[in-house]
């Protein structure tokens, strides 16, 4: 898994947003989750509700549910924060490193490539499998068209091939009325 399709993994759609974790967040940076959100309280003006929010205990047991994953980390006292998009791109001025700013290029492209996939109506998916099943299902066409030529010539060889041996099998009956050549035996009507 290339590291956008693993960041595209941990957005998650949490009251009508798409949000990243905390402890998502906190791996990705390399940092412990206790810092980021120490970080993040420190600097909480720069986080209005649009671009985070601290999960209740319902939606993070959903969450956790949903995604068929273990709590890893023990019992958590503090419910995560969800950052939005602008949430993540907040921190890179809050987390201050290289490594921070590259992280959140790269999440930046990750929001970006899913909000592309969602705005991609699901009907240019399904017209361009409607041209592909109308294309094969033209091929199949050409393809029985070919075979039922096929099938004629071969019907009109084998009617030739009958004609041939209904005339051998008639030149073969006439034959049998013919008379025998060769010797007759003496006292025999019918030397066969």
């Amino acid at each position: 898994m290339d590291n956008l399709q693993l960041i595209q993994s941990k957005i998650h759609e949490i009251r009508g947003q798409r949000v990243m974790l905390d402890f998502d967040l906190a791996e990705m940076y390399g940092t412990e989750t206790k810092y980021l959100k120490r970080a993040v309280r420190s600097n909480i003006k720069r986080f209005p509700s649009d671009f985070m929010f601290e999960l209740t205990k319902e939606e993070f047991d959903n969450l956790r549910c949903k995604n068929c994953t273990s709590n890893k980390r023990g019992g958590t006292r503090f419910m995560p924060f969800a950052f939005t998009e602008q949430g993540v791109a907040m921190l890179s001025s809050v987390l201050n490193s290289d490594v921070a700013i590259e992280i959140n290029i790269n999440i930046m492209r990750a929001f970006i490539a899913v909000r592309q996939m969602l705005s991609n109506p699901i009907e240019s998916r399904v017209e361009r499998i409607e041209t592909q099943v109308r294309e094969l299902k033209q091929y199949m066409e050409e393809v029985l068209v070919d075979q039922n030529d096929i099938n004629e010539d071969t019907m009109i060889q084998l009617e030739l091939i009958n004609q041939t041996l209904a005339e051998l099998q008639a030149k073969d009956q006439s034959s049998k009325n013919r008379n025998p050549i060769g010797y007759r035996l003496p006292g025999r009507e019918d030397n066969k």
